[in-house]
């Protein structure tokens, strides 16, 4: 397969948006969730626009999950061309109430799944000598919340996790970014709509990759 994006933590709103945006541009689609039913909605969703799409289960905060699907992905179709991390936990909770465990727990899925899913990808990019490395940020990492502590340090983390893998490929052909989002979505704003900011993920894929961060 020339052209696919697998896409981690596939969901109706900015996951659909940005499978459609690279679809766009000829991409096939790999999902990757845990959620089978919801992955099957999104499938024939897709496929009535005439887009290809596959779907895989994983959870992304169980490390060997994620190893077996994107193994899978991989064998079916070949080298990814790029790869997005879009999964988080969204928890709502405050800094002290919040435990050793969940703090853990979420850290998983958060960060831990993000490293994982690169580590699996990045050897076959490599030799490939292309490939593009994407992450769902968000403004919790610029403006940290005590209601949403988890997320917070999650999106803290996975923004230097972003900013280190720039710093250690940039002398590759490998491209590393992050779409900090600094709102929530909402289909009716202009500026926060998940189309309007998918497509600021195809514009860091197709940039020259001088920095790795785009804030919106």
């Amino acid at each position: 397969m020339a052209h696919y994006c697998i896409i981690v933590g596939m969901g109706e709103g900015n996951g659909m948006a940005i499978a459609r945006r690279f679809a766009q541009e000829g991409f096939a689609i790999a999902m990757v969730a845990r959620n089978e039913q919801k992955l099957q909605s999104y499938q024939s969703m897709l496929q009535a626009e005439g887009i290809t799409s596959h779907y895989f289960l994983a959870d992304a905060g169980d490390e060997a999950e994620l190893n077996a699907a994107l193994s899978t992905v991989q064998e079916q179709l070949g080298t990814p061309e790029v790869l997005i991390y879009n999964a988080a936990v969204p928890r709502m909770e405050g800094i002290l109430q919040t435990s050793y465990a969940t703090l853990v727990n979420d850290f998983r899925a958060n960060v831990a799944g993000a490293m994982t899913c690169v580590q699996a990808v990045l050897p076959a990019m490599q030799s490939q000598q292309q490939g593009t490395l994407l992450f769902t940020g968000g403004g919790f990492a610029l403006y940290p919340q005590p209601d949403f502590v988890s997320l917070s340090i999650g999106k803290a983390g996975l923004r230097v996790l972003a900013n280190t893998l720039h710093a250690a490929l940039k002398d590759s052909p490998i491209k590393v970014g992050t779409v900090t989002i600094c709102g929530t979505v909402n289909g009716d704003d202009p500026k926060y709509s998940s189309d309007r900011i998918a497509e600021e993920y195809w514009q860091l894929h197709v940039s020259d990759n001088l920095d790795y961060e785009t804030v919106y």
